[in-house]
């Protein structure tokens, strides 16, 4: 049996893993994230609860545990919140990693540590995993710092970027493109959708199958793990009109500087996916594909 520990279970991409997980016979899962659990399912798993800036508490939980594998995809995300929170933000996305990393040295484990595009300027998208790093936020410096630490330790370590990440989770504040253009057009709401940034938006049952790959294989480096579509937020919310047989002409095109954001944002990023599907064997759905796995979770 191969143990998992997960960080940020209650996350959307911590649920999509758990419950992947929960499929494989050979691996057994771990979940933990800071306070009480949260997860729809109640069985087939261990649940502790961790907080990732508490270091005792990442030591203690790792010595009981003692997974093989972490897949770290916990972490503060909301950029512009960290542009004005830099020390939350420095605190859950740079130390924790430190004191993970730290804790992984101690029991070897293989760490599979989730990373972002937004360590990247924007100026050369889409990006393969050799591209050069120059962050223009505060959230893309926290983890492209987060990116060094792993890289410099003495672990076997892995990290997984991705893009834009979208899909449903049990009990979830957060929205995503898709449910904001769905629900928008049917309360026949105008918006405006940015036609200058390019991305590759990444379905979460994707990135969680990424970083099981990873996790099960133990494949060390770094992978790009995204959808396979660069595209622009304007081009996605008329493709998730068409799908829903919503109206289109509620949908303006807008370009970045019509909205004002506290963090910077890179206006081309977006992956080349090459390596993680050959080595990995990764291959993610279409947009169009992850609209309607979407679609199928909100009957």
């Amino acid at each position: 049996m191969k143990k998992i520990l997960i960080t940020g279970s209650n996350g959307l991409l911590g649920q999509k893993l758990v419950e992947l997980l929960l499929k494989q016979p050979h691996v057994q899962c771990i979940a933990t994230a800071r306070g009480a659990n949260r997860l729809p399912f109640t069985e087939g798993y261990a649940y502790y609860s961790m907080d990732i800036t508490d270091r005792e508490q990442v030591n203690d939980v790792m010595a009981q545990v003692k997974p093989d594998v972490v897949v770290h995809g916990a972490a503060m995300t909301n950029v512009d919140q960290c542009e004005f929170e830099k020390e939350n933000c420095w605190a859950q996305n740079v130390k924790a990693v430190e004191y993970i990393v730290e804790a992984c040295q101690q029991h070897n484990i293989f760490l599979c540590h989730v990373s972002t595009d937004f360590i990247f300027d924007g100026t050369s998208g889409p990006y393969t995993e050799e591209g050069e790093a120059n962050p223009l936020s505060f959230y893309g410096w926290s983890k492209y710092a987060a990116e060094k630490v792993v890289e410099h330790s003495k672990l076997r370590w892995a990290i997984a970027r991705t893009v834009l990440v979208y899909g449903i989770a049990y009990d979830m504040s957060r929205s995503n493109i898709i449910l904001w253009v769905k629900k928008s057009l049917e309360e026949k709401k105008n918006i405006k959708v940015v036609t200058d940034q390019w991305r590759t938006p990444t379905l979460a049952e994707d990135l969680a199958m990424g970083c099981f790959l990873i996790a099960d294989q133990e494949a060390e480096g770094v992978f790009n793990i995204s959808g396979k579509d660069l595209l622009t937020p304007y081009e996605m919310a008329i493709m998730t009109a068409e799908y829903f047989g919503l109206d289109k002409s509620l949908i303006a095109q807008a370009d970045s500087t019509t909205f004002t954001q506290p963090a910077k944002r890179p206006a081309r990023t977006g992956f080349v996916l090459d390596k993680s599907q050959t080595i990995l064997g990764y291959a993610p759905h279409t947009f169009t594909e992850g609209i309607a796995i979407l679609a199928g979770q909100l009957q």
